[in-house]
């Protein structure tokens, strides 16, 4: 019993540096900075999509954050009153009205990317809710978000585009290297269609 009492009374050991404590709330000017981030992230994401992320585990929030990094996308988890003050003046200002529970911000540059990976995790995670979100200055419901991720990237157009322009040089590249009969047989149907 006294061995148990003595456990019970903690005294200060001198030089001993206490760690940071999570419940303490972050000082002013940690939260300017935080609020200029964010300003920062409204400003220059093609896409910004809201969702409650309750219940997810550190490990599917940390595999959702990965599937986003090999997007070229962000994910980011801040307080909704700090995000609010971030929005104010913003283009995306309007997804302001998402920012109520436990909500998560994921973001791109490229304006389908965040999109697209949201709305396949959410399908693979029914912890994860698409809220709404904003494409600059649209706002963008559920369906409006889902819309966008059915939509393709930007590097699928440009692999489309390439390949379109590639094309003609291929069938051009194709008819030259093609057995001469070919090029015979093409010539012919040339010269009856102009005769």
């Amino acid at each position: 019993m006294d061995g148990i009492s003595r456990l019970t009374k903690v005294e200060p050991v001198p030089g001993l540096i206490r760690c940071h404590n999570w419940s303490k709330t972050v000082d002013r000017a940690q939260k300017e900075q935080l609020v200029d981030d964010l300003g920062q992230i409204f400003e220059s994401s093609g896409v910004v999509v809201v969702a409650h992320y309750e219940g997810m585990t550190v490990a599917e929030m940390q595999d959702l954050r990965a599937h986003m990094r090999e997007a070229g996308g962000s994910v980011r988890v801040a307080k909704n009153k700090l995000a609010k003050i971030a929005l104010e003046g913003k283009p995306c200002a309007s997804i302001a009205e998402y920012l109520e529970g436990m909500t998560v911000l994921a973001y791109s540059e490229d304006p389908v990317a965040a999109a697209k990976v949201v709305d396949k995790y959410a399908k693979e995670n029914d912890k994860l809710v698409i809220l709404g979100g904003a494409m600059g200055d649209t706002a963008l419901d559920v369906a409006g978000v889902k819309a966008v991720a059915g939509m393709p990237s930007r590097e699928e157009l440009i692999a489309s585009i390439v390949g379109c322009i590639g094309a003609p040089a291929s069938n051009i590249a194709g008819a030259i290297g093609a057995p001469a009969s070919n090029i015979a047989s093409v010539l012919s149907t040339i010269e009856e269609k102009a005769a």
